[in-house]
């Protein structure tokens, strides 16, 4: 098995936005590498907050969703309270007017026992089935005041939720702007080198990975519908990388996984950081090809496992959906979708 040793992204740990370096700084001896990780940590940092954006979106359309359901369930509550008062009504009118005589004076009046008898267990009947519908009263009653209750607390959800979805939007274009802005800054020519230093980091990563050995009793199977998830993810190489974005022209890097295993027929959660927290966990010698790869402590970026130590993944802003080494940058774990 020849094992992917191609360059892929590399990020250093999330640290405070650095200050942009100005034109021309990177010719001095060592800035070149301290510009790759000012741009890392932005990228970096850019990355955490389309996780927190994206699980603002996907909470906030559920969210959404339940308070349909809940106004739904509130208007058939309330046209149920108005059925059973009305039937109420109309049970109690007619007790009244066949039940406002003492029992001896309708035996009197009825002259017949028998007749008697099964009146009064008329009576009784009607008078257990008042009862039942107060009680069912009682009980859509409280329904449907924990309906609004419940409705009350979603929306309030949904509006929290669209202020930090607000707020990791504009964390990811201020950060995203201060790293094309310190790249824009700098000339060509250190355009290409600090692009040479990115593509070295990442490839002696990735040698340093394989040289572990950890992929020496790696599985080469996937399951039927890893198959269909790895051709997905394949077929989308090329593509823009956008954040938020989750197809069908652009993707950000869960958008690309999360996408690829819904074509496979099993959805899986849309950010990295709930694939990391609910999909189950493989050891790293067991990954198959459809295995999402986890990067970095705060599980802010996922690839997809291809066979031979390579994933393919959507890197970052200004890059396209790719093939690259698995080991090219630090990996969290392995989580097995289905």
């Amino acid at each position: 098995m020849t094992a992917w040793a191609a360059p892929g992204t590399a990020f250093a740990d999330p640290k405070p936005t650095p200050s942009a370096t100005a034109s021309g700084a990177a010719s001095a001896p060592g800035a070149l590498e301290e510009v790759s990780r000012q741009i890392d940590d932005l990228y970096r940092q850019a990355a955490a907050a389309t996780d927190a954006y994206n699980l603002a979106v996907e909470q906030t359309a559920q969210q959404s969703a339940r308070i349909v359901k809940l106004a739904q369930e509130i208007v058939k509550g309330q046209e149920k309270i108005k059925a059973l008062k009305d039937q109420a009504g109309a049970t109690a009118r007619m007790q009244y007017r066949n039940g406002g005589l003492p029992p001896g004076a309708q035996l009197m009046l009825s002259g017949n026992p028998d007749t008697f008898l099964d009146a009064a267990g008329s009576l009784r009947q009607g008078e257990q089935a008042a009862q039942g519908l107060l009680s069912e009263l009682t009980r859509t009653q409280d329904d449907l005041a924990a309906y609004s209750k419940d409705a009350t607390a979603q929306w309030k959800d949904l509006e929290a939720n669209r202020v930090k979805k607000e707020a990791a939007k504009k964390d990811i274009t201020e950060k995203i702007a201060a790293a094309e802005k310190i790249q824009a800054d700098m000339k060509e020519q250190e355009r290409r080198r600090l692009a040479d230093l990115e593509a070295k980091k990442a490839s002696d990563a990735q040698t340093a990975w394989l040289n572990t050995g950890v992929l020496k009793d790696a599985g080469t199977g996937a399951s039927e519908q890893g198959t269909k998830a790895v051709k997905f993810a394949t077929d989308q190489i090329g593509k823009r990388y956008v954040w938020g974005a989750a197809g069908p022209d652009t993707f950000d890097c869960s958008g690309l996984t999360s996408q690829a295993w819904l074509a496979a027929g099993h959805p899986i959660p849309r950010t990295s950081q709930e694939q990391w927290a609910q999909l189950p966990h493989v050891a790293i010698k067991d990954m198959r090809p459809g295995d999402l790869v986890i990067y970095f402590a705060d599980a802010t970026h996922v690839g997809m496992y291809i066979g031979n130590g390579a994933i393919v993944h959507a890197p970052r802003p200004g890059r396209t959906v790719t093939i690259t080494g698995a080991g090219s940058m630090p990996i969290l774990g392995v989580v097995r979708p289905g």
